[in-house]
């Protein structure tokens, strides 16, 4: 096309048409079943072979349409996306606020030699107005829009500045897996998946008299066991097969210009761009199942990382899959160009009241389920009264764990250029912020902190999550830390003559 004008690549329809027809497929075998019990069953394989060549012929049609009324243009100043037909859309991104470009290709696209491609700017504005996508072009084209779209001066920064592989996968990684909190939930998700084809096709109640013939002489505890292992068992098949869908030919990588490059995938590969000069931290979190292992992954904490609805599911943040704890320090000293990593430092623990606090919320909740167990079986049944006589010293054992060990997680520090908070105990997260990046305290103090001593300080920031906390410090303490951390920031709103 004249004046710079693009079009999207012409194979589009091809994977339109191929992409309905596995949902005509998908759709057509219930449909069949349901037709055969009414009527021959080469007239029910007739109509539903009919439907499905017509649904495939109207979303190629449509898709053609799209291809023919959809160009874009990469300008000096201005990178810009014009479609539709009855309804046109003109869309155009300043160059010099682009932010990401990440590029996307399913199976079907790889075998093609096609990507999908995002541009965006980072900012939190309507669905759609701050990115452009162009669905499909061909890879080549789609590394060039990269490389020109994302071309920066390097940036300058203390301590190491190397560039190129950062990280790379270790196969041996993927033993983290089955310890998330993804395996047991696949495993409800499988047995879900078996209600639902059973029904498809009409076996639904031949599944479930199979299994109550299994467990008919088994006692309801020892049946309950065997069926949560069961699903435990699916899950952690499930959980290995999506981090090598999700982390295969994992690698990270410094471009030139300062640009940090995720790439990763099996079937479906993903390139994710995060310019360094949107860079305020990182986060090291440490979910429970791979902290018992020793094991802990790392996400960028920087602006622009926006989810659109497409990618709800995509870890946009994350720079490293649950890898060994030596590794995750190693990268974040990498990605954050300093010679140590800021999220090893020692921390300042807070106060044993702090500690009080959690063992009285712990030890609430567990005592508010085992209540409501036991009522429960004095107005149902008494089955749940020997529950919740089984469940309460283990609830309770479990409460007073969690609760020390959430206690000993607390702490903060300041390394260097950083602010370094750390909480939690199911997901124990530790996040290094850039000093520069904190624009706001906020302080809370409930009435039972007050008479506790303790603070809340929460460090707000335009970068990840927006704000980060340390919670429950000794509130003189926390104080000073604030006024260390960012100097004349929150002293024109201190009165220290007074008590909080």
């Amino acid at each position: 096309m004249s004046d710079g004008w693009l079009r999207l690549d012409r194979r589009t329809v091809l994977v339109t048409a191929v992409v309905m027809g596995a949902v005509a497929c998908g759709a057509g075998l219930p449909a069949l079943l349901a037709l055969a019990g009414t009527m021959p069953w080469w007239q029910a394989l007739g109509r539903v072979v009919a439907g499905a060549a017509l649904l495939i012929a109207v979303g190629a049609a449509a898709d053609h349409v799209r291809w023919r009324r959809t160009r874009y243009r990469i300008g000096p100043e201005r990178a810009e996306l014009h479609t539709g037909l009855l309804l046109t859309k003109r869309r155009s991104l300043a160059r010099d606020r682009i932010r990401s470009v990440d590029l996307t290709a399913d199976p079907l696209l790889r075998i093609l030699g096609l990507v999908k491609v995002r541009i965006g700017t980072g900012e939190h504005t309507g669905v759609g107005e701050s990115t452009l996508e162009l669905d499909p072009v061909t890879k080549e084209e789609g590394e060039r829009l990269r490389r020109e779209l994302l071309a920066r001066a390097q940036p300058e920064g203390p301590g190491t500045h190397r560039e190129g592989e950062l990280a790379v996968l270790d196969p041996r990684w993927i033993r983290y897996a089955p310890v998330s909190f993804v395996a047991p939930l696949l495993g409800g998700a499988a047995a879900g998946a078996v209600m639902q084809v059973s029904e498809w096709f009409g076996a639904q109640g031949e599944v479930i008299d199979w299994t109550v013939d299994r467990f008919r002489h088994t006692p309801v505890l020892w049946t309950a066991v065997v069926l949560a292992l069961g699903f435990l068992a699916a899950g952690v098949v499930g959980a290995l097969g999506l981090w090598a869908e999700m982390w295969s030919n994992y690698r990270l990588e410094r471009e030139p210009g300062g640009t940090l490059r995720v790439r990763r995938g099996l079937f479906t590969t993903r390139s994710v761009s995060i310019e360094e000069r949107r860079l305020r931290g990182v986060e090291l979190v440490e979910p429970l199942g791979a902290r018992l292992c020793g094991a802990a992954r790392v996400d960028a904490v920087a602006t622009g990382l926006v989810k659109d609805d497409d990618d709800k599911h995509a870890d946009l943040k994350t720079l490293l899959p649950a890898a060994p704890r030596a590794v995750a320090d190693d990268v974040v000293a990498l990605v954050l160009r300093e010679a140590g990593a800021p999220t090893s430092v020692p921390l300042t623990p807070h106060p044993r009241a702090a500690r009080t606090r959690r063992l009285r919320r712990s030890l609430g909740a567990a005592l508010v389920a085992v209540v409501t167990l036991t009522v429960l079986g004095l107005l149902v049944t008494d089955v749940l009264l020997y529950i919740a006589a089984a469940c309460a010293p283990v609830l309770l054992t479990l409460a007073v764990l969690l609760a020390l060990d959430a206690y000993r997680s607390l702490g903060h520090a300041m390394a260097g250029d950083y602010l370094v908070a750390r909480s939690g105990t199911v997901r124990r997260g530790t996040v290094a912020l850039r000093r520069n990046g904190v624009i706001g305290w906020t302080l809370k103090q409930s009435w039972f902190q007050r008479r506790a001593g303790l603070l809340t300080l929460t460090a707000t920031t335009a970068a990840g999550d927006g704000a980060y906390s340390v919670y429950d410090a000794g509130e003189h303490e926390v104080l000073d830390f604030a006024s260390l951390v960012v100097p004349g920031l929150l002293e024109p709103f201190l009165d220290r003559r007074q008590d909080l």
